[in-house]
């Protein structure tokens, strides 16, 4: 490699059949909201923006003119909200809005309970419906899939056959061997695999809570010309409280804990922001180092016994109020450690495929070793390169890694610098990384 519950899935070619995107609600009563809370949402925004046209309001808040314009003639026969401004056009749509001194008065109280004002949410039941349409077990990969994506990295064959099967079972996978193997670039590489887009909500409303699903960091958005329209569309168009999305890969390391996993509380604004695997949902979820993390390996494990098994997860609100939620999510578990010493048989069990990424041959350690001289500028030379095994590696029963031609060669790189000259290698600068690598004296 580079230097660095089980269930019936139909197969579908994701590239040319994916979920549509939802079509858009045409009255408060088809975004399944409450009325009350739409009406708090429109206040909230308006406090916060100040005046506000109503073709930015309905950007905004990703609500079509039909769905606004009841809730605003209830704002403002509640004397909550005025027409300030008309522009030139004299159309409904160069409307201007602003609050009332009561509005505003009423804005801060429902600010101070929820400081969401974002985007409108979608209801928990068409998230669910959604993410099971667009499922990640849907995904067929290939071994021309695979070529592709592993394009100029040097891997067995087996080894790359085993991680496409993987990948086609939608079960999780466990990624094991000694650090510095290629773990982590294996896992990590698998996210090119992800096939299709995904539509993904900026929030849901469970039982009158805020939950903010979408992130800018997670979700990388996508342009389809097809799918593009306008709030004013006369025709029934897309319901843009969705955003059109690439599969997401979310990667974890030992910074993270059992409370990540559950819903995050926001205090101060009074809402809620999904765990990583939530968030991850019709894609990849990678927990690398698995057993370095503060909680111990075994809990960390037994929280996913239930999600990996019957393929749904169960989330609480900090009222107590508890859902449930798809886990579409395939799972990939990098540690150096073996799955033995991790978890019990019936974890294990759950386990769809267990890969240990071991040492490389001398043909491959050699296809690295020449990539990271031709990236790091340092000639090549077969006799460096024998060095190095025979009275390198081999004298000191060091396995052939996959990390250890770049850390070795960048330390070449580093003294040519420091020494002012071009990189050469030989004797006396291999054995100087390599004893700054491994002795340290």
């Amino acid at each position: 490699m580079h230097a660095e519950a089980t269930t019936d899935h139909t197969v579908i070619n994701l590239e040319s059949a994916v979920a549509p995107l939802p079509r858009a609600p045409r009255t408060p009563e088809e975004t399944g909201l409450p009325f009350l809370f739409l009406v708090e949402l429109i206040a909230k925004m308006l406090f916060v923006r100040g005046q506000v046209r109503l073709v930015e309001l309905s950007a905004h808040l990703k609500l079509s003119v039909s769905v606004l314009d009841p809730l605003i003639t209830f704002l403002r026969a509640e004397k909550l909200c005025e027409v300030t401004r008309r522009g030139d056009s004299g159309t409904d749509a160069d409307l201007s809005y602003n609050l009332t001194d009561l509005g505003r008065a009423r804005a801060s109280e429902f600010l101070a309970r929820n400081a969401y004002a974002g985007p409108a949410p979608v209801t928990l039941t068409a998230y669910n419906a959604q993410i099971m349409a667009q499922s990640v077990a849907q995904m067929c990969i290939t071994r021309e899939d695979m070529a592709n994506d592993f394009t100029g990295v040097v891997v067995s064959p087996l080894l790359l056959e085993q991680l496409g099967a993987a990948v086609n079972s939608g079960r999780a996978i466990f990624i094991h061997g000694a650090a510095g193997a290629g773990k982590t670039y294996l896992a990590e590489r698998m996210t090119g695999l992800l096939k299709g887009n995904i539509s993904v909500p900026y929030a849901i409303l469970v039982d009158g809570e805020v939950v903010q699903i979408y992130d800018p960091i997670v979700h990388k958005p996508v342009n389809d010309a097809s799918e593009k329209s306008t709030s004013f569309d006369k025709r029934t168009p897309l319901d843009t409280r969705w955003v059109r999305s690439r599969r997401p890969a979310v990667i974890t390391g030992g910074e993270l804990m059992l409370d990540m996993l559950d819903l995050q509380f926001d205090h101060g604004t009074r809402f809620y922001h999904a765990p990583p695997h939530l968030k991850a949902n019709n894609g990849i979820f990678i927990i690398d180092d698995l057993g370095r993390q503060r909680c111990s390996p075994i809990e960390l494990m037994n929280r996913w016994i239930v999600p990996m098994d019957r393929r749904v997860d169960y989330l609480s609100l900090h009222t107590g109020y508890k859902f449930q939620v798809p886990f579409d999510v395939i799972v990939v578990f990098s540690s150096n450690m073996a799955p033995e010493q991790l978890a019990d048989g019936a974890f294990l069990r759950r386990l769809g495929y267990k890969i240990h990424v071991g040492s490389l041959t001398e043909q491959q350690y050699e296809q690295i070793f020449r990539q990271v001289c031709d990236e790091l500028q340092v000639p090549y030379t077969d006799e460096a390169f024998q060095y190095l095994l025979n009275e390198l590696h081999y004298k000191e029963m060091r396995p052939l890694l996959a990390c250890y031609p770049r850390d070795i060669l960048s330390q070449v790189r580093d003294l040519a610098r420091y020494e002012g000259k071009a990189p050469n290698l030989d004797a006396r600068v291999l054995d100087w990384a390599w004893n700054n690598y491994f002795i340290g004296s």
